[in-house]
């Protein structure tokens, strides 16, 4: 199989590029650095020629919801376009569990990326998963505030990034599925102790705030695994020691 990855360097896209490999399947990366730009679509003609899939984890940094939801609308649009031109046959896209009926943030902009692949005329997977584990130290980064660091009141149940990227390798094998079932965290976490335990390194003692954002779904329990989800095995303290070690 010959299969593009858009966004094949970022946190769950070399762990999706790992796992093709690993099954034997050609990867092409879909990156800025191989020429291409999904916003625009700019150095995707003829870049899916010989695909039999193409695995959506492209990403934008951002919060505002206009720029959310523009960039996943256009990059998607783009993506299914050029795939149509190529003949290929199965489109995958990862998204994030919970988000149904976001209207706000990056939150609305996973919503219209889904809405796009589902009206597309490309036959789709769609996985939903919830937050990784660097999404932690993500924010321990974002949210330094002077002596303090402050993030946003938050149950979560996040996931290790290599057991996403092999489910969607596995999800590449299997064909066109719908939606298949969500991927969680094994243990569900509060964001602000996830912080701390990654402040708990040798000379990091900022102190940890957690606040409460009434309009965000991230305050609610909506971003958890609900029945017929499937549970990955890596704990965050697990990554965690992991990345320690590395």
């Amino acid at each position: 199989m010959r299969v593009a990855v858009a966004g094949a360097t970022g946190a769950v896209g070399v762990h999706v590029v790992a796992a093709l490999a690993e099954r034997g399947v050609e990867v092409v990366p879909l990156t800025r650095g191989a020429g291409v730009d999904l916003l625009t679509g700019s150095g995707l003609d003829g870049r899916l020629d010989g695909c039999d899939a193409v695995v959506d984890v492209a990403s934008v940094q951002t919060l505002r919801t206009k720029q959310a939801v523009e960039y996943f609308t256009r990059s998607t649009e783009n993506l299914l376009a050029a795939e149509a031109a190529s003949g290929v046959g199965h489109h995958l896209a990862l998204s994030i569990v919970g988000i149904d009926g976001a209207e706000v943030g990056y939150y609305a902009g996973k919503v219209a990326q889904e809405r796009a692949v589902v009206g597309g005329s490309i036959p789709w997977t769609i996985l939903r998963a919830t937050q990784f584990h660097e999404f932690a130290d993500q924010l321990r980064a974002r949210g330094r505030l002077g002596p303090v660091i402050v993030v946003p009141t938050m149950t979560i149940q996040p996931v290790a990034a290599v057991e996403v990227g092999a489910a969607l390798a596995d999800a590449v094998l299997a064909g066109p599925s719908g939606r298949i079932p969500d991927l969680a965290g094994p243990r569900v976490e509060q964001l602000a102790d996830l912080v701390r335990r990654c402040e708990r390194a040798p000379g990091a003692r900022t102190p940890v705030f957690s606040v409460p954002m009434p309009r965000l779904i991230m305050r609610t329990s909506g971003l958890l695994a609900g029945p017929g989800a499937r549970l990955g095995k890596v704990s965050f303290d697990e990554w965690l020691a992991g990345r320690t070690r590395d």
